[in-house]
């Protein structure tokens, strides 16, 4: 899809949790989240420095990827698939328990370019979901597999499988086994990028709700509400209550506010988040056609990361972002 003029003019940075790249649009830029909730101010040092370290190591795989010029639907990608292998995260493995004690684990991948995606829901043996939705995207003429129907599949591409018990972790136990409430955990991880060739990719996983019913499938599958990319305006990944990023349309409705109205990114995402959803529903992360990277979020914080052609190299966990060395 070609670019259609005055689609994101630039907006005020204050309008969300945005910080410019710089006075020149940067070749390439990538975004990344590990989630956003209700994160205690008082985390302890060593697993707030764990989190940084995680995010960092994604964020690093992510640009040298970008760097070498690798188109951005493989660079989101790889970075999800990192991010599904790390323990602190709830995607792949770490991610949290159903009400049943198991996994179920959903993806959606998306190509700004012509709009083309893929995504699963539902699964429980394949290790990197992400890809699995990126093989639904190109192997078949179909957006979303579930279930029984996705581990089918995954037979047929012959992915990387595990047992269920592979995605547990002991501190994902401990927090299902203190809490049977559904919702507690309620993290995904996720990540945007504008390639030097212009174009823009994003990509979604997650396990979901701790507690969640079987069965239940929450935005991160669902184009528009949790995963969207459109070259025309921007690409974009959220974080949250599912539910209501599924009743809103989340990131559909960013992407339709800078196409039809000419909002700017940061604009847009600060009217959905802020004005339609409620307080502690979760956040969004974006980058626009122009590489401008915006971070948006109405809970205590969010899990995040940013890197960019001009020399940025960020992470952060609550209001503020600070530079870190790449690993």
């Amino acid at each position: 899809a070609s670019p259609r003029a005055g689609s994101a003019a630039a907006g005020d940075p204050a309008a969300a949790q945005e910080t410019a790249v710089s006075a020149t649009s940067p070749r390439w830029s990538l975004a990344i989240h590990g989630g956003a909730g209700t994160i205690p101010r008082d985390l302890p040092p060593e697993r707030g420095a764990a989190y940084r370290a995680g995010l960092a190591r994604a964020l690093a795989l992510g640009a040298e990827a970008l760097e070498r010029g690798e188109p951005a639907l493989a660079v989101v990608e790889q970075v999800v698939r990192a991010l599904e292998d790390d323990p602190l995260f709830n995607a792949g493995k770490g991610a949290v328990f159903t009400a049943v004690g198991t996994h179920e684990l959903d993806a959606a991948i998306m190509d700004g370019r012509d709009l083309s995606a893929g995504a699963v829901a539902a699964v429980s043996t394949v290790r990197h979901p992400i890809t699995l939705a990126r093989m639904v995207m190109t192997e078949t003429p179909h957006v979303l597999l579930v279930g029984a129907g996705a581990e089918e599949f995954a037979d047929q591409m012959e992915v990387e499988r595990v047992e269920n018990a592979w995605f547990d972790t002991p501190a994902r136990r401990e927090a299902w086994e203190r809490s049977r409430e559904p919702g507690e955990d309620r993290d995904t991880v996720g990540a945007v990028a504008r390639d030097v060739h212009g174009h823009l990719a994003a990509a979604t996983s997650t396990g979901g709700t701790s507690n969640k019913r079987w069965g239940r499938v929450g935005d991160v599958p669902i184009l528009g509400a949790g995963t969207y990319a459109d070259d025309r305006t921007a690409a974009l990944s959220a974080t949250g209550k599912g539910e209501e990023f599924i009743r809103h349309g989340v990131t559909r409705a960013i992407s339709l506010r800078m196409e039809i109205a000419g909002e700017s990114l940061a604009e847009a995402a600060r009217a959905l988040i802020h004005d339609v959803l409620q307080p502690d529903d979760g956040g969004v992360i974006g980058v626009d056609r122009e590489g401008r990277i915006v971070f948006d979020f109405n809970s205590t914080g969010m899990y995040r990361g940013a890197a960019d052609a001009n020399g940025r190299f960020e992470v952060g966990i609550w209001d503020e972002m600070s530079a870190v060395d790449r690993p």
